[in-house]
């Protein structure tokens, strides 16, 4: 499905705002700090149910206001196979955790103005996100890397949304359980439905990343030569019981899909071995390391496209001016093949974008007027 139109009230710096985008490539151009990256936020938000970038709920909400509202209408691209014209609305209401007084939740979900919960909600608009943390994904802690398993596979996949979100309700509640056993408040034998519990949403995690990681290592573009080592923390019964001491001393589940991790190698020929693997965080330089994240996105895209049947909506936040010459050449390779939008400080982008076809423009001057933003086409 192709993004329509989104509209934002009272989310971050805009007070009433409705943008419209084209099928193919859309440019937000703006100064810094205008609010350029809010609307990739706003746009995630609709597609993953969550934000990438907020650390509460309430950030998104204006200051001062209570309720922050972000609606998405998507539509059918007029290559599937079903009616061109078939439309999707998608509505979130993030609060500040009370509306005039009253305590309410922090965020609601609405698909054609109907309830729904988050794990029926997201995924209903894939897209993928690469902005300017991304390039720094695989020096990060192994929760970057998993969070990023998570986004991909959720998008793609419900019953991996369900399975995640039960493990990790049966993981809190076993760890305060553990805790609680160390306070000699609890005895062990009450572990067991918690064990099964995680044991059987723990494998279904393990077994969709290792086929994630699987498909990235067959994907193939141009001459990126990098692979991926999946390193899972399988949870069964026997590693259960064997760190059953250390867990309970520790009120802490030591083993599972949470301490997953996976490692880039970048395939290079050295003077004594062909096809030698190094370990790309650890001894690739910044643009080697960009290009095996980038590499990462792109597998991505085909990943999601094989798993629908459809591309997903690709979103750049700023990234051309964090790229070498090499990853801008992919990257601009890359844009013309689903609807994409990208955002710049730079107006001058037009000169790397000039073989871009179908290309228009969405220029940001004051996000606190009651605007619709439509693409111009030029600037």
């Amino acid at each position: 499905m192709r993004l329509s139109t989104i509209a934002l009230v009272d989310f971050r710096t805009y007070t009433k705002a409705i943008f419209a985008f084209p099928e193919q490539t859309t440019i937000i151009v703006g100064p810094n700090a205008i609010g350029k990256t809010n609307i990739l936020e706003a746009i995630t938000l609709s597609s993953w149910g969550k934000s990438f970038r907020a650390t509460r709920d309430s950030d998104m909400v204006a200051w001062g206001k209570e309720v922050a509202h972000v609606e998405v209408v998507s539509g059918q691209e007029a290559n599937e196979q079903e009616s061109s014209d078939e439309q999707l609305s998608l509505r979130v209401d993030i609060t500040v955790g009370q509306v005039n007084g009253t305590k309410t939740p922090m965020k609601r979900y609405f698909v054609n103005g109907v309830p729904r919960r988050l794990i029926d909600f997201s995924g209903k608009l894939k897209t993928v996100l690469f902005s300017p943390p991304d390039l720094s994904m695989l020096t990060l802690s192994p929760g970057v890397r998993r969070e990023y398993l998570d986004t991909v596979l959720s998008l793609t996949d419900a019953e991996y949304r369900r399975s995640l979100l039960s493990y990790e309700r049966g993981i809190r509640q076993r760890n305060a359980l553990l805790a609680s056993i160390r306070d000699g408040e609890s005895r062990e034998n009450q572990l067991f439905f918690w064990d099964q519990l995680i044991i059987k949403n723990g494998q279904y995690l393990t077994d969709a990343r290792s086929e994630f990681i699987g498909f990235t290592n067959s994907f193939v573009y141009d001459d990126l030569t990098y692979r991926c080592q999946y390193v899972p923390s399988l949870v069964t019964k026997e590693r259960l019981e064997s760190h059953r001491q250390a867990e309970i001393a520790s009120g802490m589940t030591l083993v599972g899909p949470q301490r997953d991790d996976f490692i880039l190698f970048q395939k290079r020929d050295t003077p004594n071995v062909q096809n030698a693997q190094t370990e790309v965080a650890r001894y690739g330089s910044r643009g080697e390391q960009r290009l095996g994240v980038l590499w990462l996105r792109l597998a991505e895209l085909s990943y999601i496209e094989e798993k629908t049947g459809s591309r997903p909506v690709l979103l750049l936040d700023d990234i051309f001016s964090e790229l070498d010459h090499e990853s801008r050449k992919i990257v601009l390779d890359v844009i013309g093949k689903q609807q994409t939008i990208i955002t710049s400080a730079d107006r001058d982008i037009s000169h790397d974008l000039a073989s871009t076809p179908s290309l228009d423009w969405i220029y940001l001057t004051d996000t606190k007027k009651q605007t619709v933003y439509n693409t111009t086409g030029d600037l």
